[in-house]
């Protein structure tokens, strides 16, 4: 992909009220990132949108560009060859990541080994333990580069291969305290990914849609440690809502720490204590690698012609407005319920959460917002 199409990418991509959905929709709708940019005011504004929407200039985006380049980073689209294979077959997977470090490690079969950041002494060795194992089996372990058990995961894997999905910014580090950790990672030939801008000081939000990324980049996950509240459980919902296999390590009844991994078991994760038992589950997969993206996957219904925004009046919309509410519902049913094509459908959608009126939520649900 050339510069000028990155550009554009960010720019879309950075856009007011555009997440990876409604980028994926509007890119399918309209061909290029280009001619997207062109359509989003006016359908911000026919979704009710009351002021004009935010959307990066071109010197903007073309700063981004050139200040991630400058930090020893590239900017990698969803399609392009160094874009992890796993990451790009979730529904939410970013279109545009910035990559520090290693490509080979990106493509090779990964494991993401999370949990408590107020880790035991035994659980760190367990982390460690089963890093290294995995490492020597072939796996790179994938990590959020938290305090604890993520910063285990990574020790344990420098040499053979670690990748740390991190909250902010490809230039912003949290915690300060792991530039060393994040330095060896990439002298070792690992990597370091964010879909955040350049500068991004990660908010308590942005770390539940990092963990998407983290699961999304690996076959299964394993747990080690995690309190029944854990943000760490994040990453577990959305392993399950992408098919990955999950793994929790057994801990004590009375330590708190393993409130979170115990009822997972019982829930029925896979109880690991090695990372034996994890290869074991996850070998059969290992050698399934996906298939060339396509845009058309997933994207497109081959038995619809597409549909022109133009198509979608005030009736129309007022039909879709009717079938929403504060409670999250599948898109599916939308379509049923109100008989319209699933691409008219969409398109409504695209307005109304560009014009912030929809929230977008996991499972292909929405809900209104106001």
């Amino acid at each position: 992909m050339s510069r000028s199409q990155k550009v554009d990418w960010l720019r879309l991509i950075r856009a007011e009220n555009v997440g990876p959905t409604t980028f994926r929709s509007l890119l399918n709708h309209y061909g290029s990132a280009s001619a997207a940019l062109q359509a989003l005011p006016e359908m911000a504004r026919r979704g009710g949108g009351q002021r004009a929407l935010r959307i990066p200039t071109q010197a903007e985006a073309e700063a981004e560009y050139d200040r991630t380049l400058a930090a020893g980073a590239r900017i990698v689209a969803l399609g392009e060859e160094d874009f992890p294979p796993r990451l790009r077959d979730i529904p939410t997977a970013p279109p545009i990541v910035a990559v520090r470090g290693g490509a080979d490690v990106l493509r090779r079969p990964a494991v993401a080994i999370v949990g408590s950041r107020n880790a035991s002494i035994p659980g760190l060795k367990m982390a460690e333990r089963i890093a290294r194992g995995l490492g020597d089996r072939g796996y790179v372990a994938v990590s959020g580069l938290a305090r604890g058990i993520d910063a285990a995961a990574h020790r344990a894997s420098l040499d053979t291969g670690t990748v740390a999905v991190v909250a902010g910014g490809i230039d912003h580090l949290y915690p300060e305290e792991h530039a060393t950790l994040r330095d060896e990672i990439l002298e070792k030939g690992g990597a370091i990914v964010s879909e955040m801008p350049f500068g991004w000081v990660p908010r308590a939000q942005d770390f539940p849609r990092r963990n998407r990324i983290v699961s999304g980049m690996s076959l299964g996950v394993v747990v080690v440690e995690a309190t029944a509240k854990s943000g760490t459980l994040h990453t577990v919902r959305f392993a399950l809502e992408q098919g990955r296999d999950v793994f929790a390590v057994p801990g004590s009844p009375l330590d708190p720490r393993a409130e979170g991994t115990n009822r997972l078991i019982r829930d029925g994760a896979r109880l690991v204590t090695s990372a034996a038992d994890v290869a074991e589950e996850l070998e059969p997969l290992r050698a399934r690698v996906p298939d060339a993206f396509s845009w058309s996957d997933g994207l497109s219904d081959p038995d619809e012609d597409g549909a022109d925004p133009d198509q979608v009046d005030d009736a129309v919309r007022a039909l879709v407005l009717s079938a929403l509410g504060p409670v999250p519902t599948a898109v599916d049913d939308i379509v049923l319920h109100t008989g319209l094509k699933s691409r008219v459908v969409s398109i409504a959608l695209v307005e109304l959460t560009l014009a912030g009126r929809l929230e977008r939520h996991s499972n292909q649900l929405v809900s209104l917002l106001r």
